[in-house]
């Protein structure tokens, strides 16, 4: 007997626009040149919401190898090309676009589905990928105070490898993977999230969005009625944050090829979905659109474990590595520290994200030296693999975090003993408005 092969779930559909597939009910009269998915039954295969209503786009079977091919989050709004007008201008209420969801066979509530990331890769026709700073008015990201404008980078793949004419004398391998895969709330779950984060939107008094409360507009539910879209609209959960209950939108640079992820499964066929694929991004993935995203295809196996949230005590999703990433000899991360102490001396009492703040801005001090622009540093850490860890926690009053940069990405020497020696290293893509002025 020979192997048998692969069966691709989903496939990618590129000839049509989102507005023109069947069953989908536009809402807005934004219209883009938008990707969606379709299966042999011409039905709707992507969603961009989380919710126990959705219908399945497909049925994968218990122990069952498959294909999902993925559209990029945006759906195909971000361009190869030397502008970032499309960053600034990125329609939120769109994403993401996740394939799914998919019914498991013999998944129940209160299994676990363990999802085993065998392979992840881009499309042959499509290797390229892009890294974004939003601006502050349309998402924004960790330090849009200090970098408040759009920015874009465009990045070359070559096999494991990728560069960018945006980002000079920079290569590096890329650790490919999924920034979101998750199964469905039951309406418990759901109304859980859309109650507390409705409570954490009625106490914001900062001048910032702290949440995002169900969106009806541009709610993407499947091949649904119009009724059901709208209901799907007012109250399912939007896919930016991950959650505990379901995982989602963790964005974990390590779930790669090889990697196990045990996921809590809370309606019956688990209504699994994934998306947001990644050829490589930075732990903290600080500009938002941090990663390399990409349009790609990746290969699960799926395996139902019968109560196992009973049995693990799973409360929120778990994973192990894979054996397949990037690695580079002792000594060859240049580290840098931050702590909870803000740039404008004002102490915090052991506040993590402060403290990865000043880190962050340390090492785009030090990387300045060598003719990089601040928006080309940002760009950069949000994407290379740079590991990110908190060094101390219960140090009052001082959280210490670390940001370990790989000086083998480089393509010159950045040992602090090495007198730094700055090179014209061009730009990233901006906006139009910015270029002209």
């Amino acid at each position: 007997m020979g192997i048998k092969p692969i069966r691709t779930a989903l496939k990618v559909d590129f000839s049509k626009p989102v507005w023109e597939q069947p069953g989908f009910h536009v809402r807005s009269s934004i219209h883009m040149n938008s990707l969606l998915l379709s299966s042999s039954t011409d039905q709707i295969t992507t969603q961009n919401r989380w919710h126990p209503d959705i219908p399945v786009c497909g049925t994968i079977a218990n122990n069952e190898i498959v294909k999902i091919e993925c559209v990029d989050w945006t759906g195909g709004q971000i361009k190869n090309n030397d502008s970032a007008d499309d960053v600034k201008n990125v329609d939120l209420t769109r994403v993401h676009y996740l394939t799914g969801p998919f019914k498991i066979e013999t998944a129940e509530p209160g299994d676990v589905l363990l999802v085993e990331i065998q392979d992840v890769q881009p499309f042959d026709n499509q290797p390229w990928g892009f890294t974004g700073v939003f601006d502050k008015k349309n998402g924004g990201g960790f330090l849009d105070d200090l970098y408040p404008e759009a920015a874009k980078a465009i990045w070359d793949f070559e096999g494991i490898f990728c560069s960018s004419r945006h980002i000079p004398h920079v290569r590096f391998p890329g650790l490919i993977h999924p920034g979101i895969l998750g199964c469905a709330p039951s309406a418990e779950v759901l109304a859980e999230w859309n109650r507390r984060e409705s409570e954490l939107i009625a106490a914001n008094t900062q001048d910032r969005v702290v949440a995002l409360a169900p969106q009806p507009l541009n709610a993407y539910a499947g091949d649904t009625d119009e009724e059901a879209t709208a209901k799907v609209g007012k109250e399912g959960a939007r896919t930016i944050p991950g959650r505990p209950e379901n995982g989602g939108n963790c964005d974990i640079k390590n779930l790669s090829r090889g990697s196990k992820v045990y996921l809590p499964v809370h309606v019956f066929g688990a209504k699994f979905s994934v998306g947001d694929l990644h050829f490589s991004e930075g732990d903290g993935e600080i500009s938002f659109c941090g990663a390399i995203e990409m349009a790609g295809i990746i290969t699960i196996k799926f395996t139902v474990i019968k109560d196992g949230m009973a049995q693990m005590g799973m409360k929120s999703p778990i994973y192990l590595p894979g054996p397949v990433e990037p690695h580079y000899g002792p000594g060859r991360y240049l580290t840098f520290e931050g702590f909870s102490v803000d740039e404008h001396g004002k102490q915090h009492f052991l506040d993590a994200t402060v403290a990865y703040r000043q880190t962050c801005l340390r090492t785009i001090e030090y990387l300045h030296r060598y003719g990089y622009s601040d928006y080309q540093i940002y760009l950069l850490l949000s994407c290379a693999p740079i590991q990110g860890h908190i060094a101390g926690i219960v140090d009052i009053p001082n959280a210490c975090t670390t940001l370990g940069l790989p000086m083998d990405i480089f393509d010159f020497d950045i040992r602090p003993e090495i007198p730094p020696v700055r090179i014209d290293m061009g730009n990233c893509a901006f906006t139009s408005d910015r270029m002209q002025s």
